[in-house]
């Protein structure tokens, strides 16, 4: 007679072993599949980005650029993009082809590099990384990047703060010093003028003497207007009774009917929180200067408009809309080497300019919180300079939740 054989033999426990192992390898990718992130989380993540961010591949074709790449660098945005040369894609910003193209050829890639862009001027601030598989075999490049003209502006901004906290210290020694003498020179010359009533020739040095005193005096004011702080009178300002205000303060520089000035203003636009007087002066002296450009004929054009989708220098920027405002002219305009300078304290191109109309310019804009900048006026002809003021946060559509 057979022995019976037992149910717990080897070859039971073998196959239940066998089994026992590939439940726990079906738990653990059941767990890893869900656990797994999905694509559309980090396709979101991508694009939600602040910072711009475009990756190649190895053979130069365009993988990826997400919205605020495609926004800094004022590109359009084309779902076609993706698959295409990012060298044809790309090839408005020259300056961003040559920093892709050499990802592959560097030995040491940039961490924290700028560059500033030819087109718009911008300053961009970026780094720049290979995409690489397991075997260190680069796939391609990506590169991360930030626009950098807002900080710009706001570093700028502290600078010229600074010179003008030295500047006033100095100004207000001029003023006492030089002040009154100017003021007793205009006395006694016009003392002189009136004793010596039956010369013509000393009547004619004494009236220059008296007219040199005053544009001195002037200047001496001019200077002490600049350098003292602005303080503002904030409210609610709506941009186009200033700018007609301002238009009719300006003309007193203009000869009657000799310049043709046309204002552009957008109809229902909504009010910046400002200082109305800081902006008509801000608004006068731009077209005053527009004026003197002329020399007594020619066009002035003034546009007010609410900045258009994607006008913005970037992610720096106020999270607010704008208002944007055009003063051009189809007068001489500025050379490149000018607009580097030509907000700059004392810097002019007038014979008898002070060179302070646009720097006071300047430092209202920049205390309202605002931006400005010169480009080609009228025509391609002449200057057209361009001031940004946020608006009213008050007056934004509140976003239902």
């Amino acid at each position: 007679m057979k022995p019976r054989t037992s149910g717990r033999g080897p070859g039971r426990r073998t196959a239940h072993a066998s089994r026992s192992a590939e439940d726990r390898a079906a738990g653990v990718a059941g767990r890893a599949r869900t656990n797994q992130v999905p694509d559309l989380f980090f396709r979101e993540l991508i694009a939600n980005l602040q910072n711009g961010i475009i990756a190649i591949t190895r053979d130069g074709r365009l993988a990826l650029m997400n919205e605020a790449a495609y926004r800094a660098l004022g590109i359009p945005v084309r779902a076609a993009d993706t698959g295409r040369s990012f060298a044809e894609v790309l090839r408005t910003v020259p300056e961003v082809v040559r920093v892709l193209r050499g990802a592959f050829e560097l030995n040491h890639l940039p961490n924290r590099a700028e560059m500033r862009l030819s087109r718009t001027g911008k300053a961009i601030g970026y780094t720049l990384s290979l995409v690489r598989d397991g075997r260190e075999t680069p796939l391609g490049a990506a590169l991360l990047f930030r626009d950098l003209t807002r900080v710009e502006q706001l570093e700028e901004r502290e600078r010229l703060r600074d010179r003008l906290a030295a500047l006033g210290e100095m100004a207000a020694a001029i003023a006492h010093e030089v002040k009154n003498p100017l003021g007793g020179i205009e006395v006694m010359a016009g003392l002189l003028r009136r004793r010596l009533a039956d010369h013509g020739d000393a009547q004619a040095m004494l009236s220059d003497i008296i007219k040199e005193a005053k544009l001195a005096n002037a200047i001496v004011v001019e200077v002490l207007e600049f350098v003292r702080p602005i303080r503002l009178q904030v409210e609610p300002v709506h941009l186009p009774r200033v700018i007609v205000d301002a238009r009719s303060l300006a003309e007193r520089y203009a000869a009657p009917g000799a310049i043709d000035v046309a204002l552009h203003l957008a109809p229902q636009l909504p009010p910046v929180v400002g200082d109305a007087n800081q902006l008509r002066q801000l608004f006068t002296n731009l077209l005053a200067n527009a004026f003197e450009a002329l020399g007594g004929k020619g066009r002035v054009e003034v546009t007010l408009r609410l900045e258009k989708p994607g006008e913005a220098t970037g992610p720096g920027d106020p999270p607010h809309r704008m208002l944007v405002a055009e003063v051009a002219d189809n007068g001489p305009g500025v050379t490149s080497e000018e607009r580097e300078r030509i907000f700059n304290p004392f810097f002019t191109t007038k014979p008898s300019g002070s060179g302070l109309g646009l720097a006071i310019v300047r430092k209202i804009v920049d205390a309202h919180d605002g931006r400005i900048d010169v480009r080609a006026g009228l025509d391609g002809l002449g200057a057209c300079f361009r001031v940004w003021l946020p608006q009213d946060p008050a007056t934004l559509p509140v976003a239902s939740g």
